[in-house]
């Protein structure tokens, strides 16, 4: 029975551990994620961001296109929550790629959650788990 019930357990654990991992890709409204305050206070004005084929003045020079990937804690978070707090550090990413590379703008944003790359001009992907949620986009850095 001794070495019965250490087994048992080892097997209910490794059981309950993939019962709880999860990957769910969800679409998340953009516009949602940037009204946040601390949104508009991350990102200011100095950079203007524009999301899959959305109209935007005539680009100057393109510095190239910059991919991000971020992931943050999910744990006791909504899947939206998680997924908004986690694109705004993407976000915060391509603004400061496009100042670095001196840059005022970064046009044609796309997500590209595990290489899945899709465009939007309403909605971002976002990867949700029990405890960690991914936000992957790319995008053209350039001079308007």
């Amino acid at each position: 029975m001794k070495k019965i019930l250490p087994a048992i357990l080892s097997t209910l654990v490794l059981c309950s551990a993939s019962a709880v991992a999860r990957d769910d890709v969800g679409n998340y409204s953009i516009q949602d994620a940037l009204n946040q305050e601390v949104a508009q206070t991350k990102l200011g004005d100095d950079v203007q961001f524009f999301f899959g084929d959305q109209a935007h003045p005539a680009v100057l020079k393109t510095m190239g296109e910059f991919k991000t990937n971020k992931k943050t804690n999910a744990f006791n978070k909504s899947d939206e929550e998680a997924c908004q707090w986690v694109f705004l550090s993407a976000m915060i990413a391509l603004k400061d790629r496009a100042i670095k590379e001196g840059g005022n703008a970064v046009v044609n944003i796309k997500s590209n959650y595990k290489n899945n790359l899709t465009s939007s001009e309403d909605t971002f992907q976002c990867g949700a788990g029990a405890v960690i949620a991914g936000v992957a986009l790319t995008g053209e850095v350039v001079k308007l």
